[in-house]
């Protein structure tokens, strides 16, 4: 092999004549980088932007919940709780939870449909609401809440302020069935990093909602957050074994399951849309080393007089192209790497102006993944290989008469 080896790298980098061939290799090597490190850095971007869409919206959503399938609200859910938790080690925390559509009126003539959210707020590691204050405090007392960012300033409600809350529930009245109404102080304002929550998220205290919704000891779901959060399938599926059949089990892979789907086909088209820069540098690795064989016929025929093999002359320009495809990929793995360390670490792609508050994003984001890296090279290596077999198996094919007659 080192024969082989040596033969490869001296028609690869040398010989006044093959400056031409030398050429071509540079550019398929130019063109195998440009095509990983493209495929690397939009992987990232990919990554980037699904972690942080994941990360804020399991913020303010649970990985697993529990409800009752016929609505009409779940009783007995502390012992549910209580039996969860102590079968599976792997729940951080589960608690209580009331939800309901309302509808919200501040001091103006302005209303605002919104959904309310009643937790257990002594749970706060649950959704960690205290780290998402941006003014106030948790709404612990009687009829007090936490409000949206985006909602507080499209409402004008800020902190000490008080509002209506009209909730769906009917109430019998002498002048017959009006709506459910209660008035309600805002005690803070919270920012989750996600526009939809804020812009028509309300949180209170469990028995706030309880009384709102006129559901007494009964809660709409149990919130189940767990130590890794890829677990969810898992511990959903033992759950579903355990719990009587009249509760259902969701996971937030459940709930964003297209969103979750969208972004995993965008990152299978892009990979096979950007492999294509690799095909086209391929492309120069077959037309670089038919030239080559073309123009050393005459070696390859000395080679063969001298008892060289068909799979010796294949071996060498195997080699050859190989030697394109790993430097190529080597270096565009490096490239693409660098480049996603420098864009975090300086944020150079930042977000335009008057998007920074819809997305929540200062700068774009790359997050480098292991299996993806791998996955490149791996699509890069093969290709690469696949090219150099045309030229390599003329080159074997080659016979020592003609070789010798031809020059």
């Amino acid at each position: 092999m080192k024969f082989e080896f040596f033969i490869a790298r001296r028609y690869l980098v040398r010989g006044r004549k093959s400056s031409f061939i030398s050429i071509i290799s540079l550019v398929s090597i130019i063109g195998i980088s440009i095509g990983v490190a493209a495929l690397i850095i939009a992987l990232s971007l990919i990554n980037g932007f699904q972690g942080d869409i994941r990360n804020k919206i399991l913020s303010s959503t649970a990985h697993i919940m529990v409800n009752n399938i016929v609505g009409d609200g779940l009783e007995g859910y502390e012992e549910v709780i209580k039996d969860i938790t102590k079968r599976f080690k792997s729940i951080e925390t589960a608690g209580p939870v009331v939800f309901g559509t309302i509808l919200i009126k501040g001091s103006g003539k302005s209303a605002s449909g919104a959904i309310l959210r009643g937790v257990d707020l002594t749970l706060i590691r649950d959704e960690g609401w205290q780290e998402k204050l941006l003014t106030g405090r948790l709404p612990l007392l009687k009829n007090e809440l936490l409000i949206g960012k985006e909602l507080s300033r499209r409402m004008g409600l800020f902190r000490g302020d008080s509002c209506l809350i009209i909730s769906p529930q009917p109430v019998l009245s002498p002048t017959g069935i009006i709506p459910r109404m209660k008035k309600f102080r805002v005690s803070g304002v919270f920012q989750s990093g996600l526009y939809e929550v804020d812009n028509s998220t309300i949180i209170t205290n469990l028995n706030a909602a309880q009384r709102l919704f006129k559901l007494q000891n009964k809660i709409s779901y149990i919130q189940i957050y767990l130590r890794d959060l890829f677990d969810a399938e898992t511990i959903a599926e033992k759950l579903r074994e355990i719990l009587p059949m009249r509760l259902s089990v969701i996971t937030w892979k459940d709930l964003n399951a297209a969103l979750y789907s969208a972004l995993e086909m965008e990152k299978t088209v892009l990979f096979f849309t950007l492999t294509l820069i690799i095909v086209v540098a391929a492309l120069n690795i077959i037309a670089g080393l038919m030239l080559l064989v073309i123009q050393k016929i005459k070696d390859i025929g000395i080679l063969l007089s001298y008892g060289a093999t068909p799979k010796l002359i294949k071996r060498i320009f195997f080699i050859q192209g190989s030697i394109i495809g790993v430097l190529g990929t080597t270096v565009g793995v490096v490239i693409g790497v660098v480049f996603c360390y420098l864009a975090n670490k300086f944020e150079l792609i930042e977000v335009p102006a008057g998007m920074e508050e819809f997305y929540q994003l200062s700068y774009v984001p790359f997050s480098l993944s292991l299996i993806d890296i791998l996955a490149v090279m791996a699509a890069s290596l093969f290709i690469s290989f696949i090219a150099t077999l045309i030229p390599s198996k003329k080159a074997a094919s080659i016979n020592v008469v003609d070789a010798v007659k031809n020059e």
